[in-house]
């Protein structure tokens, strides 16, 4: 089963939340949450917070352990943007756009795992003709 949570409206730009969300996509999910404490950027607070809220998903509204759990996919998206400007000299002004993202956090059961990695009934017969 997929367990989804998505974090929307974050203010801080999608490039630097997707930095560190490619680190910790294809870890497992314990070793993910240790990696996230180590980074030392703003974005990580964010990407554990959604992290988080879809293990918590899972837990309290399917029923799963959290070693049952492992990550599917983490994407950030880009949000609406900001726009500002900033003055500048002899009265005239810089536009400034201030980004934000939305990021998805979906989680598969370990069930779906290995479910996956069993040949299909097509791909047997394939083997054995």
């Amino acid at each position: 089963m997929l367990i989804k949570a998505t974090q929307k409206y974050t203010r801080q730009t999608p490039r630097k939340l997707r930095l560190v969300a490619n680190t910790i996509k294809k870890l497992p999910l314990e070793k993910a949450m240790a990696q996230l404490s180590v980074i030392e950027k703003k974005a990580t607070l964010e990407i554990t917070k959604a992290l988080r809220q879809a293990i918590a998903n899972a837990v309290h509204n399917h029923g799963y352990q959290v070693s049952d759990l492992e990550i599917n996919s983490i994407t950030v998206n880009e949000g609406p943007r900001y726009k500002r400007f900033q003055a500048v000299s002899r009265g005239r002004a810089h536009g400034l756009m201030k980004r934000s993202s939305h990021i998805t956090v979906t989680l598969k059961t370990v069930d779906e795992v290995k479910k996956a990695d069993e040949p299909t009934k097509k791909e047997v017969k394939a083997k054995k003709a």
